[in-house]
């Protein structure tokens, strides 16, 4: 059977003249079907077409399971979210590609995703499109678009509206299988009354939270997954869940009252989504494997601290975008003090 040059067919058909008005959105459709379409005429040859795209594939593949439970757990109003999400943000990424006169960077496929997931699940839909609107222009675009963002922007995003309508954000939880609001998060309970819910409950996402913080079984398979393939670094994550452990063990022994036991503080809030799909932006957080360790202890310090001791019961979206902007820093610390003694000899 004569084989079928699929890649051949649709440069084929983009060559159209209607179709090549809209380039930008071919080009970007064909890179994520077919890969890079730009070789090396010698060597050294590409011998694979892993690039952004198949990063931004793999970390989608990761965030399927906490987004199946999304759904599971809250049904049509979940996909709401999502699709608004990713409508409202991929126009802004249209819209800054067409002024740029570049290809639509594939970077918002991924924060399209993670955005929706970290948000309640009665959260308005002229809220989400605010807040990932808000995320995609402030969190990356201004900084000249992805690759060049200091800060993450589904963050960036989730800051803004919590700050901005905090209400909205803190006070209206969904019961996950139900139609019940409740106020309280385990996190606001405990700081309430220090009752911790049992550890199943934690794992299985049957308490209220973020739509894709709740199912922990399915965050650790999908964090476990991208450590693996080598798409994120091991550090960070680890280092970051190490600090929060040590520090509340240490901390739940002096102040209980305040600062919630280690299990609890792994298992609850947005710690595992953070730690593994967040605090691991390759662009975002340091690139020196020094760096990466020191990036992952000071944000769970940060964390345990804001949890404990200021008016926000979760603090891991605060202390990520707070390391983001010391990850500059952090690496040429260590890149300087790595490099003094040959410097000197000079």
């Amino acid at each position: 059977m004569k084989n079928i040059d699929l890649k051949g067919t649709y440069d084929r058909i983009v060559r159209i003249r209607l179709l090549k008005n809209f380039e930008i959105i071919t080009n970007t459709i064909g890179g994520i079907l077919f890969g890079p379409s730009k070789v090396t005429p010698g060597a050294p040859h590409i011998v694979d077409s892993i690039e952004i795209k198949r990063f931004m594939s793999a970390a989608i593949i990761a965030l399927i399971p906490s987004t199946a439970a999304a759904i599971y757990f809250w049904g049509f109003a979940a996909i709401k979210i999502i699709i608004v999400s990713y409508v409202a943000g991929g126009i802004t990424e249209v819209l800054f590609a067409f002024i740029r006169k570049k290809e639509i960077e594939e970077g918002f496929l991924v924060t399209g995703l993670i955005f929706p997931l970290i948000l309640p699940p009665s959260t308005p839909l002229w809220v989400v499109a605010v807040g990932v609107i808000f995320g995609t222009i402030f969190g990356k675009e201004v900084f000249g678009g992805t690759g060049r963002n200091i800060f993450n922007p589904a963050l960036v995003g989730r800051i803004f509206i919590t700050i901005g309508f905090p209400e909205i954000m803190t006070t209206s939880w969904i019961t996950p299988l139900s139609d019940t609001i409740t106020s309280a998060t385990p996190l606001v309970v405990y700081k309430s009354s220090q009752a911790v819910p049992p550890f199943l409950d934690l794992l299985l996402g049957t308490t209220a939270g973020s739509m894709g913080e709740t199912f922990r079984i399915g965050i650790i398979l999908g964090g476990l997954f991208l450590m693996f393939i080598r798409i994120t670094n091991w550090r960070i994550p680890i280092s970051y869940l190490l600090s929060v452990f040590v520090l509340s063990l240490l901390g739940h022994t002096i102040l209980p009252v305040k600062i919630a036991p280690p299990a609890f503080q792994l298992l609850s809030g947005g710690l595992l989504f953070g730690a593994m799909f967040m605090a691991t932006d390759p662009v975002t957080s340091p690139f020196t494997k020094t760096g990466k360790v020191v990036f992952g202890i000071l944000a769970g310090i940060f964390t345990i601290l804001i949890r404990a001791f200021s008016g926000f019961t979760e603090g891991v979206m605060f202390s990520i975008v707070l390391m983001n902007g010391f990850t500059p820093l952090i690496d040429h610390i260590v890149v300087s003090s790595k490099y003094r003694l040959e410097k000197n000899e000079r």
